[in-house]
């Protein structure tokens, strides 16, 4: 039997300028008594305009700083603060360990799950799924939830003022997005929500890239300096929402099979995760033998906003070291298998180092 198509998505999406200030109007319904699970920046950039929709109301706000990573430990913190504190909503604020956290937290507590993030690194707010960690950072397992969160609602504000490299990055991520999806429709692979993928998952992942290559440059330029442009506004909704529930809804594939075989590297590990899923979404071209003009366009694309096109770029210095990362990007049940005729490791080797030697090239 055919795999029955399925779209999941946030319930609400709320995007602009001070968004913030209309947080509880927007969330008033789902109850009175709040926890804000925090990072330290998300605390101190969205408290106060959160505070001040409260204003007039009787509803009770309890902001906690959770401690960086969305640990077994750390989720079961929060949980005892819930239960203690008859708390209704769960929200996270921050990046994407933070709003893991949150929703974590409220599936457990069967609480609602509001999300604010505070940087667009990666599409991580919109998605029905959380990574969780032990307690020591190593990982655990991939949470899935049987909803998507109640509501996302992202200031513009907070993310114009945070630092460039977290939008860059979040292009990264949202780049992998339609191709991913394209290459799962051709072998009717299933989505990360397990279903089959339909007309509009894959519209929403065209979207995406197409807004990408329109706004992608000049919203760098506009948040280099802080400033909410058109731009930045269609790049912060490619990277949160149509990458987010274009990704929930339409697969994945090479890109982010490449991303967790670089984690392996130690020279990788202050890479970025959307650096590393844009340079794998260029290994998967070559691997589809993609039309040289799509590929170039893409490669141009990731040389104008300071996405990695080499190896260099990523910390990979030693080509031998790559090996190491192909095979574990090859490992059974990864998602590099959803590729026409599959991929076997020499294969993903051989194309990360012909994407290398194209990228070099923008640099002679």
């Amino acid at each position: 039997m055919a795999v029955l198509k399925l779209l999941r998505a946030p319930l609400k999406y709320i995007q602009g300028k001070r968004a913030l200030l209309n947080f509880y109007e927007e969330t008033k319904d789902l109850g009175s008594s709040y926890l804000f699970i925090c990072s330290n920046s998300g605390y101190k950039n969205c408290h106060a305009k959160i505070e001040k929709s409260f204003e007039n109301t009787d509803c009770k706000l309890h902001f906690e700083i959770f401690k960086g990573i969305s640990s077994n430990g750390e989720i079961e913190r929060m949980r005892k603060i819930a239960r203690d504190e008859k708390i209704q909503v769960i929200v996270g604020v921050g990046g994407g360990s933070a709003i893991d956290t949150a929703k974590a937290t409220a599936y457990y507590e069967k609480c609602p799950v509001v999300v604010v993030p505070t940087v667009t690194a990666t599409d991580a707010p919109c998605t029905g799924l959380s990574v969780i960690y032990n307690d020591d950072g190593t990982f655990d397992k991939y949470l899935f939830y049987p909803r998507n969160p109640e509501a996302v609602i992202v200031d513009s504000e907070v993310i114009a003022n945070a630092p460039v490299k977290f939008l860059v990055a979040g292009m990264g991520d949202a780049l992998g997005t339609y191709f991913e999806a394209r290459a799962c429709t051709r072998t009717d692979s299933p989505s990360l929500e397990n279903g089959g993928i339909s007309l509009s998952a894959m519209a929403l992942c065209e979207l995406c890239y197409k807004t990408l290559l329109k706004s992608g440059y000049q919203a760098k330029l506009s948040c280099e300096k802080h400033l909410i442009t058109p731009a930045l506004e269609a790049i912060i909704e490619a990277n949160v929402y149509l990458s987010g529930v274009g990704a929930d809804n339409g697969g994945l594939a090479v890109s982010h099979s490449v991303y967790n075989g670089f984690t392996a590297l130690k020279e990788c590990e202050s890479t970025m995760h959307g650096s590393l899923v844009a340079f794998g979404t260029i290994a998967q071209l070559i691997l589809e033998n993609a039309p040289r003009d799509e590929i170039k366009e893409v490669m141009d694309f990731c040389y104008s906003v300071g996405l990695p096109i080499t190896l260099k770029e990523v910390g990979v210095t030693d080509e031998e070291r790559v090996h190491i990362a192909a095979e574990k990007a090859c490992v059974p049940g990864e998602t590099i298998h959803n590729l026409t005729g599959d991929v076997t490791a020499d294969q993903l080797y051989d194309a990360i180092l012909t994407a290398d030697l194209l990228g070099q090239e923008y640099f002679k």
